[in-house]
C-alpha cells in the first residue's frame, strides 16, 4: 500500500508519523518548501533573533528515515489526476498512490490594498518570509502591521525586538476580536502599548503609498503611519488549489467527512486545508486530531473525527493569556462572569452553559490557566456559585 502525503507541515507529517507507527506501507510526503518539518509558532521567535534556525526544526532527516517515512523537500505538486490515481510533480514526473492526503495547510490572505506589491510588503507564514522579513528589516526604522490578531501582535513583537518602532493596526473596535471580549482586550492593549509598540483600533487600510518601496499605510479616515516595512496579518485561507482543479468538493477548504475522507475515491485532507461541517479552523489542535483521524482511515481502521474545542495561547514578553471554547456566546442559556485583580494584569472571564464551563478566558494567571483549559475541553460541570467562588479568589 503507498501512501501519499501533499503537504509537509503539521497535518502532513502528523499523519505520516501515524501511518508509519501503523506500519501501514509505503509513506511519501512531498513539501514545497526546501525544508522539513519546522514549528510554525516558533517563526517569530526565530525572526526576532531570539533563537537559531535549528530550532524551528521538529526532527533531523535520519529520524523520518528511521522510520520509513521518505520526505521530498522542495518538490512541489502541479496537479493531481484523482482517475488515474496519481500526482503531477512540477518537473512533470508522475506519483501513484493507492491513498492520498492533502496536507497543504493555508496561505496568507493578502487583501487587495493599493500597492501591496512594492517592495517592504510582507507576509509570515513560511521560513522564508521570516528570512526574507529579517533581512530587510536591517535597513528599516518604522513598520506597520496590518492585523492585530495572534499572528499580528507576535510579529509586532519580534520587529520591535530588531529594533524598530513598531504600530499595529487592528480594524476591529479591540485587538484579538475573535478571541477576546472587550474588556480582556482593553488589558492586553495596555501590555502591549507597555513594551513599546503602538495599537490603532477600528483603523481600516486604504492602501500602502510608495514608489515602488513602501513608505507607510494610509487609513480610509486619512490617519497615515509611516513605515519602511508594512508587515500583512489578516489571516490564513485554505490552500485549496490543487483540489479544486482536480474537481473535488470545496468550500472554505476541502470538504470531508468525518473520516476525513474527500468528495474523490481514497483521497483524504486534514489541518487548514480541510473543511469539516463547513468550518475550517486553522489552529494546531486540530490539524494533529485531524490527521491522526486520516491516518487511521488510510489504514484500514475506521475512525471519527470528533470536534476540537479551539484553544489559543499567546505568549509574548511576559503576557500569558489563554482563550478556550465560547468566550464569545450567542443566544440564550450562558451565564458570563468576569473578575480582575485590582492592579489590573489579571483578567479572567468564565462562560457557563446549563451548569458546564464551556469558554474562558484568563490572562496573566498561567496556572490558573492550565487548570480551566481541561475544564472547558471536557465541558466539566460547574455551577454558577462555584463559578463565583472561582473568581472571588483573584
Amino acid at each position: 500500500m503507498r501512501h501519499v502525503i501533499v503537504g509537509s507541515g503539521v497535518a502532513g507529517i502528523t499523519a505520516a508519523i501515524e501511518l508509519a507507527r501503523r506500519d501501514a506501507g509505503e509513506i511519501l510526503v512531498y513539501g514545497a518548501e526546501p525544508y522539513p518539518y519546522y514549528y510554525r509558532p516558533r517563526l517569530p521567535y526565530f525572526l526576532a533573533g531570539e533563537i537559531p534556525q535549528e530550532q524551528l526544526y521538529v526532527h533531523p532527516a535520519s529520524w523520518y528515515e528511521q522510520r520509513g517515512i521518505q520526505l521530498f523537500p522542495g518538490t512541489a505538486v502541479a496537479r493531481l489526476e484523482p482517475d488515474q490515481k496519481r500526482i503531477v510533480l512540477a518537473d512533470g514526473r508522475s506519483v501513484p498512490y493507492d491513498r492520498l492526503l492533502l496536507a497543504t495547510g493555508g496561505l496568507s490572505f493578502i487583501p487587495p490594498f493599493e500597492g501591496i506589491g512594492q517592495r517592504g510588503v510582507f507576509s509570515l507564514r513560511t521560513l522564508d518570509d521570516a528570512l526574507a522579513i529579517r533581512e530587510y528589516a536591517g535597513r528599516c526604522q518604522q513598520a506597520v502591521v496590518i492585523g492585530g490578531g495572534l499572528l499580528g501582535l507576535e510579529a509586532a513583537r519580534a520587529l520591535g525586538r530588531l529594533g524598530l518602532d513598531v504600530t499595529v493596526l487592528e480594524h476591529a473596535p479591540y485587538l484579538l476580536p475573535r478571541q477576546l471580549d472587550a474588556q480582556g482586550a482593553a488589558l492586553l492593549q495596555g501590555m502591549i502599548e507597555a513594551m513599546g509598540l503602538h495599537v490603532a483600533v477600528r483603523a481600516d487600510t486604504q492602501s500602502i503609498p510608495g514608489n515602488g518601496e513602501a513608505r507607510g499605510v494610509l487609513l480610509k479616515d486619512g490617519r497615515q503611519f509611516p513605515a519602511q516595512l508594512v508587515l500583512i496579518a489578516t489571516g490564513v485561507r485554505s490552500n485549496i488549489q490543487l483540489a479544486a482543479a482536480a474537481g473535488l468538493a470545496v468550500d472554505r477548504g476541502v470538504v470531508v467527512d468525518a473520516s476525513m475522507a474527500t468528495s474523490a475515491p481514497d483521497i483524504y485532507a486534514a489541518g487548514d486545508v480541510a473543511s469539516f461541517q463547513g468550518r475550517s479552523w486553522g489552529i494546531i489542535p486540530v490539524a494533529l486530531a485531524q490527521a491522526a483521524v486520516a491516518a487511521a482511515n488510510m489504514a484500514g481502521t475506521p475512525e471519527r473525527y470528533q470536534e476540537v474545542t479551539p484553544t489559543n495561547t499567546l505568549k509574548i514578553a511576559g503576557i500569558d493569556l489563554l482563550s478556550v471554547g465560547t468566550v464569545q456566546p450567542e443566544g440564550k442559556g450562558f451565564h458570563e462572569l468576569r473578575a480582575s485583580s485590582p492592579a489590573g494584569r489579571r483578567y479572567v472571564k468564565l462562560v457557563l452553559e446549563r451548569d458546564r464551563l464551556v469558554g474562558a478566558i484568563v490572562i496573566g494567571d498561567r496556572a490558573l490557566g492550565r487548570k480551566l483549559e481541561p475544564l472547558v475541553i471536557e465541558r466539566a460541570r460547574m455551577s454558577l456559585k462555584e463559578a463565583e467562588a472561582l473568581l472571588a479568589g483573584l
